[in-house]
């Protein structure tokens, strides 16, 4: 049976806390500096949230998620305004240099084999083109493992893998410092930890939110659409892709072809 990401996807009109809204209007923001007018694929686009956001800046924009419910729900919103493709981001249904920009946001874990969506992104982008990925970094004090994932890649391992897969020029950036904070803040963490290691973290989204209320306090509905403005902007800071990091809860790499 096909796994259903829909249980792990933000989803319009699902509570937030601040900090996760602006990791979602980061992502958006970051790719606004590589569109520059061209062709766009979001692989793993989820429920559409940033498609709207980049057709904005773009020629065109395509949006693909490996989950017919989410695909359905970007449908309903969007209606004509950009296509959507149901897809497999390890096999991608596009011909060779379809696109100028590949993007591919907090889902690089969940594929089975990776380094194929890497080979598959070079295939259909342009010469110049760009492949952009954003995840959560393993390396972070705090991390926890989503459910459904399959590996995660530290700065390194990550370089590597796309050079193999024939990319070059790459930078790497941070965002969203993981600084030791307040009590409070020590705390959440500390529980996070605990609750991961004996396998306790709610499995899906919902249940996480309970624990977001508990911890944060009241939080605000995710828009089905990105807009400028949404959150407060976090510095995109670039990093080393030599060594693993640990200053970052986000880690992003630009690898051009």
């Amino acid at each position: 049976m096909s796994k259903d990401f829909s249980s792990v996807t933000e989803r319009p009109g699902s509570p937030a806390t601040r900090e996760q809204l602006a990791r979602l209007y980061h992502r958006y923001h970051t790719a606004a500096r590589y569109v520059r007018g061209g062709r766009v694929l979001e692989a793993a686009c989820g429920a559409g949230l940033g498609l709207g956001y980049l057709a904005g800046r773009s020629g065109r924009v395509v949006g693909g998620d490996f989950t017919e419910n989410l695909l359905k729900t970007a449908r309903a919103y969007y209606r004509d305004r950009t296509p959507l493709v149901n897809l497999d981001a390890q096999s991608l249904p596009f011909r060779d240099r379809s696109f100028d920009l590949v993007i591919l946001f907090e889902a690089v874990y969940y594929l089975d084999q990776p380094e194929k969506f890497f080979t598959e992104s070079r295939r259909v982008l342009s010469p110049g083109g760009t492949l952009l990925i954003g995840t959560v970094n393993k390396d972070w004090a705090e991390f926890t493992p989503s459910r459904f994932s399959t590996k995660y890649f530290s700065v390194p391992a990550l370089r590597d893998s796309l050079k193999r897969s024939g990319f070059t020029g790459m930078e790497f950036f941070g965002a969203f410092p993981a600084e030791t904070g307040s009590s409070l803040t020590k705390l959440v963490g500390l529980i996070r930890r605990v609750a991961s290691a004996l396998h306790l973290v709610p499995a899906t989204l919902t249940g996480r939110e309970r624990l977001k209320r508990l911890f944060y306090g009241p939080l605000r509905p995710i828009p089905p659409e990105v807009t400028e403005g949404l959150a407060d902007l976090y510095p995109l800071v670039p990093i080393s892709g030599d060594f693993p990091n640990y200053d970052y809860k986000i880690i992003y790499t630009a690898a051009r072809v």
